[in-house]
Formats: C-alpha cells, structure tokens, sequence
C-alpha cells in the first residue's frame, strides 16, 4: 500500500533496503545517487520519468531585477532546506559560476508556502522554483502586483548544460502561469519513479504497460502526467542502461 515518506531523501535508502518497490524521487537526488556523489553509486532503476521541473525565479513585477546576475548580492529564498528545489538551483548557478550560499543571501524556508510572501514583502529579492503549476509560482503570479520571472538566458543555458550534462533544456509553456504571455526556456531535471533493484522483470513490465496504456487518460486528469511518456524516459534517463530491464522490454515490443 501507499506510504508517506519525508521524501526523496528518505525515499532512496527506503528502496535499497528493499521496504519499498517503488518511489519517486526528484532529479537531483537520483543523478547524484545513480553517479555516486556523496554516496556509492545505486542499483536502483528507473521506472518511469515522471514530470520535467524547468528552473526559475520569480521576482515582484515592479522590481528592478532583470537577470539572474542582477540577483547577485540580494536576499533570494531558495525554498525548503533539503533534496529538490535547492539543490537544482545549486547545480543551475554553479553552471554559471556563481556560488549558492556566497553570491547571493540565500534564505532556506522551515515552510515551502512561505517564500511568495517574503518577496511580496520585501524580505526575499526573488523566489526560486521550478515547473508547471508550482504553487509557489501560482501565488506570486496570482499576488498583488504580480510577477515576473527570471531564468537563464541562451548563453547561460549552454554553460550550465555543459558543465551539469544531467540538466535538459525545458521550456515553460506560454500562459501556464497568469500574466505569462510568453514561453519561458530553461534548464532543469526529470521527476522519476525508482524501483528496488530486486523488483522482478514481468513485474516492471506489466508497470510499464499499465502506466504507458493509459498515458492520454493520466493527461486529462493532470497536466504534469502529460509529461509521463515512454519517450521522455528514454531522453531523460542519464543513460538507458539504469532503466529497469522490464521496462525496456515492453520499450522494445
């Protein structure tokens, strides 16, 4: 049956350790675990590339801020402490040669609803997140005022992705957020569902097929399982050995 987990962070060793068959895990965590930094490498595999989270940061329409260089020196909220959003910001600046903690104020959230208050208010510069539908971004778009965001630009795009390979181009739709009229190119990471290692074959595969059969029903029901293809797990595995063997298997057929 289903479990609430305090996250990707619990939800790794929990699949090691064969208590779960399968989790989802944020993209960070999971390049880090299937690379081996910080950790040994994991044998977990990869089920299915769940929804793609484009990076960005939402400041007040009215602030002066245009770039992500203009935000260097001024108190930015980089949301809840921990695996995700953080450490998906810490990987994007580092592609630009800017320091998380040293180049900016940066403000780590005991709440994650907290941080579009703080730029509303004047406490935070700017707001980081990430995706379509991010609550986050939702409320600063929705706020007094409104909002504008900020993410890397054409030139910034290629030293990050050539630096941190594991981030993809992204792009956040036009209009996905009120007052957005134009789509937003970013970088960013897939979502996955990771199997234990020891899930066996047939049982991946007749996963897979569920999940891939009902693929347009998912996507009437929620925007994000739009993103849930076959296709975007093979682009957004770091590579297709560390999809499960019986996923691949009904990939092939």
């Amino acid at each position: 049956g289903p479990r609430n987990t305090k996250g990707s962070s619990e939800n790794i060793p929990l699949l090691e350790s064969d208590q779960l068959d399968v989790a989802l895990v944020a993209g960070e965590p999971s390049y880090e675990a299937f690379m081996g930094i910080g950790r040994a490498p994991t044998k977990l595999k990869i089920l299915t590339a769940m929804y793609s989270s484009p990076g960005m940061f939402v400041v007040r329409a009215d602030s002066p801020y245009k770039t992500i260089r203009d935000l260097v020196g001024q108190p930015v909220a980089f949301g809840a402490r921990g695996p995700g959003l953080p450490l998906l910001s810490w990987y994007v600046l580092d592609g630009i040669g800017l320091k998380q903690d040293e180049d900016f104020k940066s403000i780590y959230l005991d709440r994650a609803g907290d941080g579009p208050a703080m730029v509303q208010d004047g406490r935070a510069a700017a707001l980081w997140g990430a995706g379509v539908g991010w609550p986050g971004f939702a409320a600063m778009a929705q706020g007094p005022g409104g909002a504008r965001f900020i993410a890397p630009d054409a030139g910034e795009i290629a030293r990050i992705r050539a630096r941190h390979t594991f981030l993809k181009p992204l792009t956040v739709p036009a209009n996905s957020y009120p007052n957005q009229p134009a789509a937003i190119d970013s970088v960013g990471s897939w979502s996955f569902v990771l199997a234990r290692e020891s899930l066996p074959d047939d049982t991946a595969y007749r996963l897979a097929r569920t999940l891939h059969g009902a693929e347009a029903a998912l996507c009437r029901k929620l925007p994000q399982a739009c993103e849930t293809t076959a296709a975007n797990t093979v682009a957004a595995a770091p590579n297709a050995a560390l999809i499960h063997p019986g996923v691949m298997k009904y990939f092939r057929e």
